[in-house]
C-alpha cells in the first residue's frame, strides 16, 4: 500500500472518529446545524445570518460552524456521510458531487418540501433548474453562488501591441500572443507570455482552461448528458487545438509560474482566465500605474450568440440525516432573501445565483460602488455549472490526461485526443 493511499485512509478514519464524536448530538435535539465553507468571508456571513435568524426564530435555533478542516471539504463531507454525522445544512456543495450523494440516498429531495418548486422558479431561470435536476427527476440542491470565469487583461500591454480592447476570438488571442512574445534579455529565452494556465494534470484545473473555454465555444454545452458522452464534437476539438497552439508557439508558459510572485501583477503574463476573487488581490498588490480589465473568454472566430462560461458554483443541500427538513428549508429560504443575498455579495464579492441579478434595481447600488464587478454581473446570466453525473470527477480526470498528452506536449492530434477521451468516458458510463 502506498504511503499516499495510507495517508488518505488514515485521514478519513480520523475524520470519521472526529465527526462521530463532535456530531453525535446534532440530530438528538431541536437545534439545526449549518456548515459553511471555511472561507473567512463566508464564515462572517454565516454567523451574521444565523444570528439574525435566531433572534426571530426562538423555536428553531441554528448553530453554524465552518466545515471541519481536512485535505479538502469534499473529503470531509464524504467522511461525514459514511459516518452519518453530516450537518443538517451545507452551503459549499460542488454540484458535480450531488448526483453521487443523491444516488446514495444521502440528501433530501428538496422538491418534496412544501413550496420548494414555486420558490425555486422564482429565484432561478428554468435552464438552471433543469441543469440541477437529478437523473431520478428530483432536485437535491439549491443554487446559491457563482464566480464566473472570465479573462483578466493587462490594459497597458494590450494597448502597447495594438489592441484597444482585449482579444475576443481565438485568432485575435493567438495574434496577441505572437506580438507579446519577446526575448527581452537577448538570451534566447522567452521572458513574457500572453497567458498561463496551470499545467498540472489535477482534474479540477480543467475548470479554468478547457472546461470554461469549451462552455464558451459551445454556448453552455455539456460533457455528459443523459448518461451519454456529449463532448465528442467540434467545440471540444477546437478548444484543444486552440490551447495546444498556445503551448506549441510558446505563447503560454510551459514552466510552472505559480511558485513565483504573481505572474500577472508582475507582468510576466498579459492575461489570465480567472474569477472575481482576482479583484481583491489585484487592488492590494498591483504596481503603480497598473491597469486591468475583465472580458469574456476567447471564442472561435465564427462564434455567434451569447458567450457562456463556467460559473464555479457552490450550492446548498439538506442532508438525509436532518430530522427537521422543513425547519432547515425555512432557514435556507431566510438565508437566500434578497437582503441576505446582497449582504453576502457585499461581504464576499461572490455573486448570488439568482435570475436577473445585474438588472435587478435592488443590487444596482452594489455594482455602482464596485465597478470591477460589473463584467461578472453581466456574465452571471450566461454561466453553466456541471453535469449531473455520478462519476464526473473521473470524467474530468480522463479529459485531463488527454489534455496533457495533446495540449501541453503535442503527442496527440486534438481530434484523436478528444475521441480517445470520449471512448474512455463511454466505457466509464457503461
Amino acid at each position: 500500500m502506498s504511503s499516499k493511499l495510507f495517508s488518505s485512509i488514515g485521514l478519513t478514519f480520523f475524520l470519521l472518529i472526529f465527526l462521530s464524536c463532535s456530531g453525535s448530538e446534532n440530530h438528538t435535539n431541536k437545534q439545526l446545524t449549518y456548515w459553511s465553507s471555511n472561507h473567512q468571508d463566508e464564515i462572517v456571513f454565516a454567523r451574521e445570518a444565523v444570528k439574525k435568524w435566531n433572534s426571530i426564530s426562538p423555536g428553531q435555533q441554528v448553530h453554524t460552524q465552518p466545515v471541519p478542516e481536512g485535505q479538502s471539504s469534499e473529503e470531509v463531507i464524504l467522511a461525514a456521510i459514511v459516518g452519518k454525522t453530516t450537518p443538517d445544512i451545507y452551503s459549499n456543495m460542488w454540484p458535480g458531487d450531488v448526483e453521487t450523494y443523491a444516488q446514495a440516498k444521502a440528501l433530501i429531495a428538496l422538491d418534496t418540501l412544501p413550496g420548494f418548486l414555486p420558490y425555486l422558479y422564482e429565484r432561478c431561470d428554468s435552464s438552471v433548474i433543469e441543469d440541477i435536476r437529478s437523473s431520478d427527476g428530483h432536485i437535491y440542491q439549491i443554487p446559491w453562488k457563482i464566480n464566473p470565469i472570465m479573462m483578466i487583461s493587462n490594459k497597458n500591454h494590450m494597448q502597447k501591441i495594438g489592441f484597444e480592447s482585449p482579444p475576443g476570438t481565438y485568432s485575435e488571442f493567438l495574434e496577441a500572443g505572437r506580438r507579446i512574445q519577446t526575448d527581452t534579455d537577448g538570451d534566447g529565452y522567452v521572458d513574457r507570455w500572453v497567458g498561463y494556465s496551470d499545467v498540472k494534470v489535477t482534474w479540477w484545473q480543467r475548470f479554468f482552461d478547457f472546461y470554461s473555454l469549451y462552455i464558451a465555444a459551445s454556448q453552455g454545452g455539456a460533457l455528459v448528458k443523459n448518461n451519454q458522452v456529449a463532448f465528442d464534437n467540434d467545440f471540444a476539438v477546437q478548444t484543444f487545438a486552440f490551447l495546444h497552439k498556445l503551448y506549441e508557439k510558446k505563447y503560454f508558459a510551459q514552466e510552472r509560474l505559480d511558485a513565483r510572485q504573481d505572474a500577472f501583477l508582475s507582468e510576466l503574463i498579459s492575461s489570465r482566465f480567472t474569477g472575481p476573487w482576482e479583484i481583491a488581490r489585484a487592488e492590494k498588490f498591483k504596481p503603480e500605474g497598473f491597469e486591468y480589465e475583465f472580458t469574456h473568454l476567447p471564442v472561435p472566430d465564427n462564434h455567434i450568440g451569447p458567450i457562456f462560461s463556467y460559473g464555479d458554483p457552490k450550492n446548498i443541500v439538506i442532508f438525509g440525516t436532518c430530522t427537521n427538513p422543513e425547519g432547515a428549508w425555512n432557514f435556507v429560504k431566510f438565508m437566500l432573501t434578497k437582503e441576505n443575498d446582497l449582504r453576502f455579495l457585499e461581504i464576499s464579492n461572490q455573486l448570488p445565483w439568482r435570475k436577473n441579478l445585474f438588472e435587478d434595481p435592488f443590487f444596482q447600488e452594489y455594482f455602482k460602488n464596485n465597478p470591477k464587478m460589473i463584467p461578472f454581473g453581466r456574465q452571471a446570466k450566461y454561466v453553466k455549472g456541471t453535469d449531473n453525473c455520478p462519476v464526473l470527477k473521473e470524467v474530468f480526470d480522463i479529459i485531463s490526461q488527454e489534455y496533457e498528452a495533446c495540449v501541453i506536449y503535442g503527442r496527440k492530434e486534438p481530434e484523436r485526443a478528444i475521441r480517445d477521451a470520449a471512448n474512455a468516458v463511454r466505457l466509464l458510463l457503461m
